[in-house]
C-alpha cells in the first residue's frame, strides 16, 4: 500500500491549527484570569494561566517551524527537479519556497503576541 504524502501534511495543519487555536484562547483568557486574581486562588490561576501562555508560545513556534521545515522540504525537492527541466521557472519556484516558509513567520507571530499579552 502506497501512503499518500498529502495525508500527512493535512494532518500536520490539523494539528498546527488546533494548537494555534488554543493559543489564541489562552491569549484572550489571560487577561480575564489576571484579573481575577485578587483572591489567593486567583493567583494560582493567573499563575498557571502564565505557564500555559508560556507553553502555547512555545508550542506555536515548534509545531509552525515543523511544519514549514516539512513544506520547504517537499516543495524545495520539486522545486530543484522543475528547475533542472525548466531553468525560466526559477522566480515562480522561489516564491513557492517563499510560502512554504511563511508558516514558521506566522507561528513566530502569534508567539510574540502571547509573550506581549502575559508581560
Amino acid at each position: 500500500m502506497k501512503r499518500n504524502p498529502a495525508t500527512f501534511v493535512i494532518a500536520l495543519a490539523a494539528v498546527a491549527a488546533v494548537f494555534a487555536l488554543g493559543a489564541t484562547l489562552l491569549f484572550f483568557a489571560a487577561p480575564a484570569a489576571r484579573a481575577a486574581g485578587t483572591s489567593a486562588a486567583g493567583a494560582a490561576l493567573a499563575g498557571d494561566v502564565a505557564s500555559f501562555g508560556l507553553l502555547a508560545a512555545a508550542l506555536a513556534t515548534a509545531l509552525a517551524a515543523l511544519g514549514a521545515g516539512f513544506a520547504v522540504a517537499k516543495v524545495g525537492a520539486a522545486a530543484i527537479g522543475a528547475l533542472a527541466e525548466k531553468p525560466e521557472l526559477f522566480g515562480r519556484l522561489l516564491i513557492f519556497v517563499g510560502l512554504a516558509e511563511g508558516i514558521a513567520i506566522y507561528g513566530l507571530i502569534v508567539s510574540i503576541l502571547i509573550l506581549n499579552r502575559l508581560g
